[in-house]
């Protein structure tokens, strides 16, 4: 069933407007009677479509439920910055899997550093990815890709979260299994870029309270790393 998101929903009068609207009259070319659910704020709103003008899609309610996709873990994702084609890839596959927020830091051995102006102009298309992967998978919310920070600012984040982890395949770490995670709502997990981490940076966030993560004996590419930990992380929260 097509799933589209709004910010705001009046109940009592369903409506989708703009590119919303075009893209159903459009692109997917629906007509009245046919069926959509309209997603707010992790509540799924499944309607009929009662009439259609060129801006806008009258929706009749027939059932209002809470989004069963959604992890009751709420999980951000901290990616040192790679190359722009694996961070589009890093972000839909995360989304996919229940990733809440994505926020992309500049740690010392990033290959790719682009300047916070340039990397602005590219947030749009990230967020799109991430609205059009959060569609796919059925997600209650969209989640947001944040502008860059630097790791610093990174490591005064993760100081917030019930739980925080950070990657890293020198020197081995807990594995995940170890990991208590009974009662822990909120998780900061910490992926490097091709380059990984400098050390320094690895006992920066242990210093904060982060604790360091071992994926096994197989160095991972930096878009598998954060798939498998968080596959993994869903998978021990009870939340695949």
């Amino acid at each position: 069933m097509p799933r589209f998101f709004v910010n705001e929903i009046n109940e009592n009068n369903i409506t989708l407007t703009g590119e919303n609207a075009r893209h159903i009259g459009r692109s997917l070319r629906m007509r009245p009677d046919e069926e959509l659910t309209v997603c707010c704020k992790g509540i799924d709103y499944n309607c009929t479509i009662s009439k259609i003008t060129e801006d806008t899609v009258f929706l009749e309610l027939k059932e209002k439920i809470l989004c069963q996709s959604e992890p009751d873990i709420e999980v951000t994702l901290f990616q040192a910055v790679p190359k722009l084609d694996k961070l589009e890839y890093i972000i839909q596959k995360s989304v996919e899997l229940g990733v809440s927020h994505i926020v992309p830091v500049l740690t010392r051995r990033c290959i790719s550093r682009p300047a916070e102006k340039d990397f602005a102009k590219k947030l749009p298309r990230l967020n799109k990815i991430a609205e059009e992967a959060a569609k796919q998978s059925g997600r209650g919310i969209i989640a947001d890709v944040s502008e860059i920070i630097s790791y610093k600012t990174a490591l005064e984040k993760i100081k917030k979260f019930d739980k925080s982890l950070i990657l890293y395949e020198a020197e081995g770490g807990k594995r995940f299994g170890d990991v208590n995670f009974n009662e822990i709502r909120t998780v900061g997990l910490i992926v490097g870029s091709e380059g990984g981490f400098d050390k320094s940076e690895v006992e920066g966030a242990k210093n904060t309270g982060a604790e360091q993560i071992w994926l096994g004996k197989r160095i991972l590419r930096c878009e598998t790393a954060p798939i498998s930990a968080l596959s993994i992380l869903m998978f021990l929260t009870n939340n695949m």
